[in-house]
C-alpha cells in the first residue's frame, strides 16, 4: 500500500460564487518531491493556502498522516510537522543570517524570543544555526545582515529558517520566483538536498523549473486538476501544452 503523507478529497474553495479551486483530490507520497504547477490564475496559490490552513475550504477534506486537519489552525498544523516556508519563519531584515536561524531554533524550543538565555544555551543554538547555514550553502554569510544578502541567498536563508523547525513535510511557495539562471540552479540543488528524509510539496509557475526536481507533478488549470504524473508524462500531455501556450507560457 502506498504511503501518502498528505491527501485531499474533493477540495473546493468558493469566493462569492467564484470557484477558485474545484474538487481537487491530491495525494502526496511520503519522501517525494511533489510539484503543484499551472499557469497564472490556475488556483495554485489558493490551493496552497488551503493545504497550509491559511484558508478554510468551502467543501472537502485534508488529511495529514491519516489525521483530518481540515478544521485545524496553521500553527497547530505546523506543530505536527507540516511547515510552510515563510509561514513561521519570515526573515528579519536587520538580523544576521545566524541570528535569523537562531530565532527560528528558539521558536522550535518554545523559547518565545526569550533573548535572556544563558550563554551555554546560546552557544548550543549558535552551533546548530551554523550547521543549518552550512547545509544551505551560506557559511560565508553567517554574519551578514539579511537585508544585504543577494536575493537567491535570502531565499536559501528562508529555507534554513524553515529547516530549523525540523519539518516532516515542507511546503514551498514558488521558491524560485524572480530568480536568474544561476540562483535557480542553486535553489534546485538545495531543495533536492534538504528533501532527503522529508516530503516536499512546492507550488511553481514554471514547468521547466520542476522538470529535474519533482517525482510527481500535478497540473492545475481553472482550479481543477488537468493532469498528473512525472515530467515526461505531463509535458507530453496536449491539454497541458495547450493550457501553457494558451496563457502565454
Amino acid at each position: 500500500m502506498t504511503d501518502y503523507v498528505l491527501q485531499t478529497e474533493g477540495l473546493t474553495k468558493e469566493f462569492l460564487g467564484f470557484v477558485a479551486v474545484r474538487n481537487v483530490s491530491l495525494r502526496v507520497k511520503r519522501g517525494t518531491i511533489h510539484a503543484l504547477i499551472g499557469p497564472n490564475g490556475a488556483g495554485k496559490t489558493t490551493c496552497f493556502n488551503l493545504l497550509t490552513k491559511f484558508l478554510d475550504p468551502t467543501r472537502g477534506k485534508i488529511s495529514y498522516n491519516g489525521r483530518d486537519i481540515t478544521a485545524m489552525k496553521p500553527a497547530d498544523v505546523a506543530r505536527l510537522g507540516l511547515v510552510r516556508s515563510f509561514q513561521i519563519s519570515a526573515v528579519f531584515p536587520h538580523l544576521t543570517a545566524l541570528e535569523n536561524v537562531r530565532v527560528a531554533l528558539q521558536r522550535k524550543r518554545g523559547d518565545n524570543f526569550d533573548f535572556w538565555r544563558s550563554k551555554k544555551i546560546l552557544d548550543t543554538l549558535n552551533a546548530q544555526a551554523e550547521k543549518l547555514l552550512d547545509d544551505v550553502g551560506l557559511t560565508e554569510f553567517v554574519d551578514t545582515v539579511a537585508v544585504e544578502m543577494p536575493y537567491g541567498r535570502k531565499r536559501a536563508l528562508e529555507i534554513a529558517t524553515t529547516l530549523a523547525l525540523d519539518p516532516e513535510m515542507m511546503l514551498l511557495d514558488e521558491p524560485m520566483a524572480g530568480m536568474g539562471h544561476e540562483d535557480i540552479e542553486r535553489i534546485q540543488a538545495l531543495i533536492k538536498r534538504v528533501s532527503v528524509g522529508r516530503t516536499v510539496l512546492m507550488v511553481e509557475h514554471n514547468l521547466n523549473v520542476v522538470a529535474t526536481l519533482s517525482d510527481t507533478i500535478t497540473v492545475l488549470t481553472r482550479g481543477q486538476v488537468l493532469a498528473e504524473g512525472d515530467y515526461a508524462t505531463v509535458s507530453k500531455n496536449p491539454e497541458v501544452q495547450q493550457a501553457y501556450m494558451g496563457s502565454g507560457h
